[in-house]
């Protein structure tokens, strides 16, 4: 089955009750018994909802998974993946990550007795020096948030696998349109579902994706013992959105390509980070790996201040000024005091994160407007 197809049909059924051919919102918080001795399927919806389930079907076919988990946020998703740790146990992840990320990392499980070693795994042999007894899991972000760093995954998965280790991709800037992580041997897939998969800027989540049943026995009870799940009203939205998720990721592709290559050539513009650019450090991985390159990209200014930064930020009109991505409007970022400010100043600009750097998530809009908007902006700077 193609992907288009699979974004409308896979893992959705029509309502066995009623023949609906959009799944029901099922608000219910607990399910009627027959018998307590005899109970089968539904008891509390924190375990499960029907929605939710149809929602976490579709999201693993999507990933070509065999089990998906939902969450009410993408921090919800990565969290119950920390929770498979012990203390003492160590995580291998890159140095330019969500800033979100890195804050649940080093300010809560960090004091839980977790180690994480941060490293440029642009080079997956990098990490080699890190692994020991107690490495568990590699964390992976590729393309990376916010510098569009590319990591080999089949490297990492054949690093990982080599010493025993779990390889968990955050999947969220690429999607399954994208990229497929458990194809190339990851062992989970991450999404904030929040950005594209729900693609319209009105819901949050988190989903989880494996092939492993053990596994996911696991995430599924820590997601109904801590109970960071989403209400059926929120499943029902994704599962909406999912069905124009393929055809919202063709034009993201083919405007992020357009707002790249406008302010490459743009006079006011420094370095842009976009990995369908031929230079882009890992270009053939990204080639290799993505079906294409997405809507994500950041950029400096040659006038490299944050002062100057803002003043393009606060000039723009169709880019709105807000955290965030994948929605279908585009939006811009600051993300030194914005998505990244929970980074450490000096962590950041040793990783590359200027206090002037620029994101943009390019939406589905004309892209001769975004780039009419784009320039008059820079004229201003």
């Amino acid at each position: 089955m193609q992907f288009g197809t699979k974004a409308i049909h896979a893992g959705v059924e029509p309502d066995p009750s009623t023949g609906a051919i959009m799944t029901p919102i099922f608000q219910t918080s607990t399910y009627v018994q027959a018998s307590p001795a005899q109970h089968k399927g539904y008891a509390y919806a924190r375990g499960a909802n029907p929605t939710r389930n149809q929602l976490q079907k579709s999201i693993a076919a999507l990933e070509n998974g065999k089990f998906g988990l939902c969450f009410s946020s993408g921090m919800g998703a990565t969290d119950a993946v920390l929770r498979l740790l012990n203390p003492g146990d160590e995580v291998i992840t890159s140095n330019d990550l969500y800033g979100g990320s890195y804050r649940l990392f080093t300010k809560v499980y960090e004091r839980m007795g977790i180690k994480f070693h941060f490293i440029d795994l642009t080079e997956a042999g990098n990490a080699e020096k890190y692994i020991n007894s107690k490495t568990k899991l590699f964390w992976i972000e590729t393309p990376s948030n916010p510098l569009m760093r590319i990591i080999d995954i089949t490297a990492c998965v054949k690093l990982a696998k080599a010493h025993r280790c779990k390889v968990a991709v955050d999947n969220t800037f690429a999607s399954p349109y994208l990229q497929n992580p458990l194809d190339l041997g990851a062992d989970i897939v991450m999404h904030s579902v929040t950005k594209y998969l729900g693609g319209h800027s009105d819901v949050i989540m988190g989903a989880l994706v494996t092939n492993d049943e053990k596994l996911h026995q696991e995430l599924a009870f820590i997601a109904n013992s801590c109970g960071a799940v989403p209400g059926p009203q929120d499943s029902f939205l994704v599962l909406r959105g999912i069905k124009t998720l393929h055809l919202r990721m063709e034009r993201h592709c083919a405007n992020g390509k357009k707002v790249a290559e406008f302010l490459r050539t743009h006079p006011k513009v420094g370095k842009v980070y976009w990995p369908g650019f031929a230079d882009h450090p890992n270009h053939a991985i990204a080639k290799k790996q993505m079906r294409d390159f997405g809507g994500m990209l950041s950029f400096t200014l040659k006038n490299d201040s944050v002062d100057v930064a803002k003043i393009l930020m606060e000039n723009v009109a169709l880019f709105s000024l807000a955290e965030s991505l994948g929605g279908v409007e585009s939006l811009i970022n600051h993300p030194a005091s914005m998505t990244h400010a929970s980074i450490p100043r000096e962590e950041r600009i040793k990783n590359g994160l200027s206090d002037s750097l620029i994101r943009l998530s390019v939406g589905v809009e004309d892209a001769e407007d975004l780039l009419a908007d784009l320039e008059q902006a820079l004229a201003k700077v």
